[in-house]
């Protein structure tokens, strides 16, 4: 059993531990949280290939003591040559291959305005120091996990035939076992090249030019050009005012306008006992509701329906809670959204938080891996729709929709608390779980994480719309669920990937930190 892990220096927690271990180790040389958030995704888009890339996009929350939390968003936009003419014939984008492969990867570019906003904490620690660990486990080799190996195998039909794809993770053919090791010599240096020439090297200058033209070789609309207009923004926060906290998430393209509503509706219910049906029920009739509200609203920034702070007032979520029955479970399917991603957290001796999360959607994104690089693309754009009249219709420039959303609670008791969690369409009920958990009805921070959880809705490679649970649920309370109209689904797992690899940091107002790893995962709290 998994206990809090506790640190008056620092913690970071990642769901792979050598990420962990990356950021907490920056933390020791005198780094802030920003920089060691910066050495930890590096880390991970090594380490955890299947799940994370430099090829990706990135969130950013950062609080820094005493003023109000700063939003990045770092997500790419669609490709100038990206437009239904380009897919003439096809229905849909296709999933995977160079047609997948349509928005910037933005990333690394988060990276940049992060540490810029960090630029007034101190001396900073050179590029070199924060990408050692990344540039080391590229050129010395990883050891593949069991997730790795697991889902290499799974997506090896889809994939071999990929450019790029079997080279780089089918290492002689075959799919890499877990325990064995894997080397990303190429990747390891395109790290160096950041490192030396700066990370607006990968949008401006040798590696800008070298990926947009191989892209574009390979028949994906993305280009040079494409690369070299990318600029991650500053953004303000979405928030929301619970009993006892505020609680931030990232605005739009992100469905983080979807985490804060499920929390705001819960706190309206009088829930006061964990794990009940009454917990558990509540969460879920919150997250139809909210759901509902995002799928109607939540596009591109620049063309949004309504205003998303408008749907945390007050008066709108009294009235959303309202219609919320107790005892009956409102009848779903709703359209749902998969994915695949990171979450990492990070809190600095000054009390300096990030919540940070990190994607290429898909696992193993495009599937493409470009070879003067060893970049694995993103395929984050097959969220647009080919239909002119949807919300997310395709047109260049557009931002995707993103299932990505980073979380952070500043408490009226001093408290600051970084969490998230991968998990696609599970990130704001997984969010919903361990905050109601340890925030609203007092689990301790490990056990918030630690404890069953569910998913509503369909997960990626799967058509099911149940309420998945995992195994450990009280069979009594299943039954309650099942009886409430709720269309249950038991999985066999009792720690089941489908429910995301969360994480938690909290600052107490003592200075202690307490940190959670999710069993789930491969990871860690890695605390000074």
């Amino acid at each position: 059993m998994l206990k809090t892990v506790y640190s008056t220096q620092g913690a970071m927690v990642a769901p792979h531990h050598l990420a962990a271990q990356a950021g907490r180790d920056v933390l020791r040389d005198g780094g802030n949280a920003v920089e060691a958030m910066v050495a930890a995704a590096a880390t991970i888009a090594v380490v955890y290939p299947h799940m994370n890339s430099i090829g990706g996009d990135g969130f950013w929350l950062i609080h820094e003591p005493g003023q109000p939390p700063v939003a990045i968003d770092a997500c790419g936009r669609a490709a100038r040559r990206a437009n239904r003419d380009f897919y003439a014939g096809l229905d849909a984008i296709p999933s995977r291959g160079p047609g997948a492969a349509l928005t910037c990867a933005g990333t690394v570019g988060g990276w940049a305005t992060a540490l810029e906003t960090a630029a007034g904490w101190g001396p900073a620690l050179p590029l070199t120091r924060l990408l050692d660990a990344a540039i080391h486990h590229a050129r010395h080799g990883i050891i593949v996990t069991e997730s790795q190996a697991r889902l290499t195998a799974e997506k090896q039909p889809q994939l071999a035939s990929v450019a790029g794809f079997a080279d780089t993770f089918l290492p002689g053919g075959q799919v890499p076992q877990a325990g064995a090791r894997l080397t990303q010599t190429t990747l390891a240096g395109t790290l160096e090249q950041l490192a030396r020439a700066g990370l607006d090297d990968f949008y401006r200058g040798e590696l800008g030019q070298a990926m947009g033209e191989e892209l574009t070789r390979l028949g994906s609309p993305l280009s040079a050009a494409d690369l070299a207009d990318y600029q991650a923004m500053r953004v303000k926060p979405l928030e929301v005012a619970l009993r006892g906290a505020r609680v931030f998430n990232l605005p739009p393209p992100t469905q983080g306008l979807a985490s804060l509503m499920i929390l705001g509706l819960f706190d309206r219910l009088g829930v006061s006992d964990a794990e009940g049906f009454a917990h558990i029920h509540g969460l879920i009739e919150a997250t139809k509701r909210a759901f509902r509200v995002r799928d109607r609203n939540v596009t591109d920034p620049d063309r949004l329906p309504a205003d998303p702070q408008s749907f945390l007032s007050a008066a709108a979520l009294d009235a959303l809670a309202a219609g919320i029955d107790p005892a009956q479970a409102l009848p779903w399917p709703d359209p749902a959204s998969p994915g695949d991603t990171i979450w990492m957290g990070c809190i600095d001796r000054e009390g300096r938080a990030v919540s940070f999360i990190q994607s290429i959607y898909w696992e193993f994104g495009s599937g493409i891996v470009l070879r003067d690089t060893g970049v694995n693309w993103q395929n984050r754009g097959i969220s647009f729709s080919l239909d002119p009249t949807a919300l997310q219709a395709l047109e260049p420039g557009r931002k995707p929709f993103h299932t990505l959303n980073p979380a952070l609670a500043l408490f009226d008791d001093g408290r600051v608390m970084s969490y998230g969690t991968m998990g696609g369409e599970g990130q704001p009920q997984t969010q919903a779980a361990v905050f109601s958990r340890y925030a609203m009805l007092g689990l301790p921070l490990q056990q918030a994480v630690t404890a069953p959880r569910w998913l509503l809705g369909r997960t990626w490679g799967d058509t099911s719309t149940t309420l998945k649970l995992e195994s450990r649920f009280d069979p009594t309370l299943v039954q309650q669920l099942h009886d409430a109209g709720h269309v249950v689904e038991l999985l066999d797992e009792a720690f089941s990937d489908t429910m995301g690899h969360a994480g938690a940091l909290v600052q107490r107002p003592d200075g202690i930190v307490e940190g959670a790893a999710d069993p789930r995962s491969d990871g860690c709290v890695a605390a000074l």
